[in-house]
């Protein structure tokens, strides 16, 4: 080859020239070999493609939104309580939040429709057969949902955000015994980590009691990660059962059957109050700010799904832990122990596990 050709003539020249050569036949065998040159290196970690610059911003802006949301939904259901309970019906704040999300999916669809146009995959219409799978999943976050007000009887914010990680291992499973999909050994050995991280998060030295969160709240928080991750699972299914759907039509059809749902639970369970003292009863900004981003979340999800990567997801999980950490110790006075810190470390480490894991399948 022309290039090796000049590396030996560089060898038999003099001290100084032969330097040269080397330094000529590098620059060749890098350009060959399709490796950037030092400047379009420099360049290219300036952000001099406007392509890659913009696809990072998009990037940082939905991991920063994720992670703001995550973080702030435990906080702001405990702030939207006045003297430890609700002055609001937690059934109209779940039914907000599922027609909200409507709203936002029916907004998606008509930008679609003006840029693409009505077509089979986009169109509400649909038929019995498709439409009938979806009060499932949407019974199971209805229960799930109302849980996630009631919990906060027995644990504090940071807590929840440490026990929610229990979702993974339930979507895991039934990922194996629904979806028959193998589970790496890194992922279960994740499983076992964050068992681990959970329960040292929730150790308590300063009690008689071992854990902080009493029985009630572990079996809570493990009736919430069953509902949720069949839910999850159930809805993956009905998506992959036609891929070619438009994702918004069914969360459309899904949120639809959800605000039914909510109705139904508003009349059995808070129908007296409701007509007597009205829908917005014991709102607040905080109640709002609270089912804005409970409504967010999901849409912010589905960003980083689009613009990000899996990766993102468990980052912002394990910085959301923290930082829920650190803003309850200003708000409501939370004790940030050494059992929490490594406990929320522990379970970070799983959750990235299970991620790797889930890549190298």
């Amino acid at each position: 080859m022309e290039y090796r050709r000049i590396k030996d003539q560089d060898k038999d020249g003099n001290g100084d020239d032969s330097g040269v050569g080397v330094a000529v036949a590098d620059d060749i065998e890098s350009l060959r070999g399709g490796k950037a040159i030092s400047g379009a290196s420099n360049m290219a970690k300036l952000g001099g493609n406007p392509l890659d610059r913009s696809k990072w911003q998009q990037k940082s802006i939905v991991t920063l939104a994720l992670t703001v949301l995550t973080s702030s939904q435990a906080i702001l259901i405990v702030w939207s309580k006045r003297a430890g309970k609700y002055e609001y019906s937690v059934t109209t704040a779940n039914f907000m939040v599922e027609t909200l999300k409507c709203v936002l999916s029916l907004a998606a669809l008509s930008r679609i429709w003006r840029s693409e146009g009505v077509t089979e995959d986009n169109k509400l219409s649909t038929t019995y057969d498709e439409v009938i799978v979806y009060p499932i999943p949407a019974a199971l976050y209805l229960v799930k949902n109302l849980l996630q007000y009631y919990i906060f009887a027995y644990v504090d914010a940071p807590g929840y955000q440490i026990l929610k990680n229990f979702n993974i291992i339930s979507t895991g499973i039934l990922y194996r015994i629904i979806l028959k999909k193998k589970l790496s050994e890194i992922q279960w050995a994740a499983f076992v980590l964050l068992c681990a991280g959970c329960t040292t998060a929730q150790l308590n030295s300063n009690s008689d009691r071992v854990l902080q969160t009493p029985f009630q709240g572990w079996l809570m928080a493990i009736i919430m990660a069953l509902l949720s991750g069949f839910a999850g699972v159930y809805t993956e299914a009905i998506i992959k059962k036609r891929p070619s759907r438009n994702v918004n039509v069914q969360n459309f059809w899904l949120y639809v059957f959800g605000m039914a749902f909510n109705a139904i639970a508003m009349l059995i369970q808070d129908f007296d109050a409701i007509a007597n003292k009205g829908f917005f009863h014991g709102y607040s900004f905080i109640t709002v700010l609270m089912i804005l981003n409970h409504a967010l979340s999901g849409i912010a999800v589905s960003m980083v799904l689009k613009y990000a990567d899996n990766i993102v997801k468990v980052y912002s999980t394990s910085v959301a832990m923290l930082l829920t950490a650190v803003v309850s110790v200003f708000l409501f006075g939370f004790h940030l122990s050494l059992a929490f810190f490594l406990g929320s470390t522990v379970v970070s480490v799983a959750v990235y596990l299970h991620s790797i894991g889930k890549l190298q399948k």
